[in-house]
């Protein structure tokens, strides 16, 4: 019966959760543990208690003592100041009369014996009347003349009678404190005891509770753990699991998820045995790729369809073979071995180049090669996966050979552009020579005669302005600007600028307003492009505002700080452009008004032109939509234009 409710018992516990388990086995020794603590604390308080009673016990006794001897030599020094008149001889009363007070406070405060009270206030009223005697004994032998040496005996023998009293209320209180501090000795040492005691007891409690706690760890877990692991490493070399007894808590549901993964696994290695056959097969036929395998040592030991489209050669006829025969004779001595060593380091190695089939003939490869190691990490072989790339190389190749076709196409347009400028420039020369000197006889010509002079003149200058601004951007373009940056004030360029361009702007009835930036900010430009950028601005400012007041040059520092350089800007109160063609700025021979019927004159090169000048300078021009009208900004920089930014200038 006991056996059967001891199994019983067992089974309850084996089947608890191990949450609880936990629970029960780390706080049974932590409560005893606790309760240890708290009675050694309370043990150790009274303790502690009972030794402050007996220092207080000693406390009081010494300062009974100083209460006694401080009147007896105060008595003595009165006595000897009333026969001498000496002063020396009141040194022990006045220390008495400083340190009196102090003492009778503490004992005031120590002492919490009921009878020993009581004998501390008689104490106090006869130390007061000692000390009222010796203040009388004083004043009275200071005033000699009057006193006589009768008064000064009786004095004195009134202060030896009030220190006898002194003397037997003292000697009450230390006969009383004495009783108390051996019953205070007597407890510290039962305290002492019990203290030893439960000391003892709080140990034995707690080793019981720790080897009780041991076993109902080592019962409902450590064991059942030792089996599981026993079956986890029957599980790991694929034998069958020892059959153990399920139970409800953790480890219980545990060990039969280990039996149901052991049945899964030798369900899956059928399949996975399946798989890899499937997946050979898969490999087998791949016909885009070659996919074979190597040995450690590079010899081929599988090959498939995709290998022996691309190369040419039958799996009878390079297994057993090193794989190097796949490499031509100027990389076949060195290439291999490294592509193999690059794999074993880094895991894989890849490579593009050229590779021979088994006619002979060559083909652009794209190579893959990835070392194959087992679960602890030790080589077993490599994976090789070869492309053929040779269409996509004949297309860079072509690709490449455009490119250079574009490039010289554009420096040839560039030549041509600058040739053309220079050859039209001759006879346009004398075009406009001969019509200047029609303008000069204009007086002998009738109206339609210097009507048609005024449009051949004007036509010239036209024609010629747009042939320097071909010859500018062709320059630049072909690399022969010469950029001589320097050191710009620019608020007197800003004025020079204004100078300049005040016809234009005045001829157009405008007003022509100047901002100059705060400070005295600089940029490193070249001065004769810069101001050539600011003229084209203003003059299309002029040109097209038709229905505004003003147009205005300024500039300003960068948003961005001091080092981010200098913004210069050209604004009016006209038309604007139309938001659809903003797009198209800055594009040569594009004038966006062209199809509109105005007699507003251009050749479509004057923003391409400033643009170029600007990224010459390592700048970058821009626009901005104004409130009405219109805003054309660009922005230089502070510091030296780097020779890359002029190229990337004449580049584009």
């Amino acid at each position: 019966m006991s056996a059967r409710r001891s199994a019983l018992l067992m089974r309850i516990w084996t089947d608890r959760p191990l949450a609880f388990k936990g629970l029960v086995v780390v706080a049974m020794p932590l409560t005893i543990l606790l309760g240890s603590l708290v009675s050694l604390y309370l043990a150790s308080s009274a303790e502690t208690r009972a030794e402050d009673d007996v220092r207080r016990a000693f406390a009081i006794q010494r300062d009974i003592y100083q209460v006694h001897a401080l009147l007896a030599e105060a008595a003595t020094g009165v006595r000897g100041y009333a026969l001498t008149r000496e002063d020396r001889f009141l040194v022990p009363y006045r220390a008495a009369e400083i340190e009196l007070p102090a003492t009778l406070r503490r004992l005031d405060i120590a002492i919490e014996d009921p009878v020993v009270s009581r004998y501390f206030v008689d104490l106090l009223q006869v130390t007061e009347e000692k000390r009222a005697s010796l203040r009388a004994t004083v004043e009275l032998a200071r005033s000699e003349e009057a006193a006589s040496s009768e008064a000064i005996e009786q004095a004195l023998m009134a202060n030896k009678l009030t220190l006898d009293t002194v003397r037997r209320e003292i000697e009450k209180i230390q006969a009383r404190e004495a009783v108390v501090l051996d019953e205070r000795r007597a407890l510290v040492d039962e305290v002492r005891r019990r203290f030893l005691t439960l000391t003892a007891v709080s140990g034995l409690v707690g080793l019981l509770g720790s080897l009780a706690a041991v076993y109902l760890f080592s019962t409902g877990i450590v064991r059942r753990v030792s089996k599981l692991e026993h079956n986890a490493e029957l599980l790991a070399r694929g034998e069958r699991l020892v059959d153990l007894p399920e139970e409800a808590d953790e480890i219980g549901r545990l060990t039969v998820k280990l039996g149901r993964a052991s049945a899964l696994l030798r369900e899956r290695e059928d399949d996975l045995r399946t798989s890899e056959e499937r997946f050979r097969l898969v490999i087998e036929r791949v016909r885009d790729y070659g996919i074979f395998t190597l040995d450690r040592q590079g010899i081929v030991t599988s090959w498939n369809l995709g290998a022996e489209r691309i190369k040419g050669w039958q799996s009878d006829e390079v297994l057993g073979k090193h794989f190097s025969r796949f490499y031509p004779d100027e990389t076949r001595d060195f290439l291999p071995a490294l592509m193999l060593e690059r794999a074993r380091a880094n895991g894989s190695a890849e490579d593009e180049g050229w590779r021979v089939r088994k006619d002979g003939t060559r083909f652009w490869a794209n190579v893959v090669i990835t070392a194959l190691r087992d679960e602890n990490g030790a080589l077993q072989g490599f994976a090789k996966v070869t492309r053929d790339m040779t269409e996509r190389r004949r297309s860079e190749e072509a690709l490449q050979l455009a490119r250079e076709e574009a490039v010289a196409a554009s420096l040839a347009k560039s030549e041509f552009l600058s040739r053309t400028s220079h050859e039209l420039r001759t006879p346009l020369n004398a075009i406009l020579g001969f019509g200047q000197l029609l303008e000069i006889d204009a007086e002998n010509l009738s109206g339609r005669h210097q009507e048609a002079v005024e449009r051949i003149t004007r036509a010239g200058r036209h024609l010629l302005a747009l042939i320097d601004d071909l010859l500018d951007i062709s320059t630049i373009e072909a690399g022969g600007a010469e950029i001589e940056p320097e050191r710009i004030d620019v608020a007197a360029l800003l004025r020079e600028a204004r100078d300049l361009a005040e016809p234009i702007v005045a001829s157009a009835g405008l007003r022509f307003d100047l901002t100059l930036p705060a400070g005295s900010p600089s940029v490193h430009a070249d001065r004769r492009r810069l101001t050539q950028v600011i003229l084209n601005l203003v003059g299309n400012a002029a040109k097209y505002n038709t229905g505004g007041e003003f147009v205005r040059l300024g500039a300003e520092a960068a948003p961005d700080g001091p080092d981010g350089g200098v913004i210069f800007f050209v604004e009016d109160d006209g038309p604007g452009i139309d938001p659809g063609k903003i797009n198209r700025l800055f594009t040569a021979f594009d004038r966006l008004g062209q199809n509109q019927r105005t007699k507003t004159e251009g050749t479509g090169l004057g923003l391409a032109l400033s643009k170029t000048l600007v990224q010459s300078m390592g700048g970058e021009i821009g626009y901005t939509a104004g409130q009405p009208g219109a805003r054309f900004w660009f922005r230089l920089g502070s510091k030296v234009v780097r020779d890359e930014a002029v190229t990337q200038a004449q580049e584009g």
